[in-house]
């Protein structure tokens, strides 16, 4: 009896790169309007700025199915059912609520980028709080916390006032006005 097949494994992050790269080209390619190719953009740049850290949020998590989806599922479907009309309709009757399809495909790359917002934020999460955890322990270790550093700028100005000078160093007088009135 043969082996059964082994199951792919969720994609890696370079065949998700590679499929950002597909949708932002189906898009161009399509023509979609300024505004739609605008959010688009936004989602995918999102979503690169995330993939490196998806490790920070564990395995098999919400918000890493979420990332791995929109690549995968939410952008292609939402792009390619917008291009397989014809632009001239898909731009201006309206089919739902008094949207047309184009402004419907705007509302959910909102959503999608909102939703990529989100997830941006919790995976960064876990090294933001790792800076607070660390300020803990110092905080502990050796006292009061720091202040963060001061600019100083309610502090006198501590520049020594300048003096001129001639080429060889020696201090250069006034000039006296011989016209001027003596003081």
């Amino acid at each position: 009896m043969p082996e059964p097949a082994p199951t792919p494994g969720p994609p890696t992050t370079e065949q998700l790169l590679t499929a950002l790269d597909g949708i932002e080209q189906l898009a161009r390619d399509g023509k979609v309007p300024g505004v739609v190719l605008s959010r688009l953009l936004r989602v995918t740049r999102v979503v690169r700025q995330c993939l490196p850290r998806l490790s920070n949020l564990g395995l098999g998590s919400a918000q890493g199915f979420s990332v791995m989806a929109t690549v995968t599922d939410y952008l292609p479907v939402a792009i390619g059912n917008y291009l397989r009309l014809p632009r001239d309709w898909a731009n201006t009757r309206p089919i739902a609520a008094g949207k047309s399809s184009v402004m419907l495909l705007v509302d959910q790359l909102d959503l999608l980028g909102s939703t990529m917002d989100k997830v941006y934020d919790a995976v960064n999460r876990a090294d933001a709080e790792a800076i607070i955890v660390h300020g803990a322990f110092l905080e502990q270790k050796f006292g009061h916390p720091a202040s963060g550093g001061s600019l100083g700028l309610d502090a006198p100005d501590p520049t020594p006032p300048s003096r001129s000078v001639d080429p060889d160093g020696a201090p250069v007088r006034p000039s006296v006005d011989p016209l001027a009135p003596p003081t």
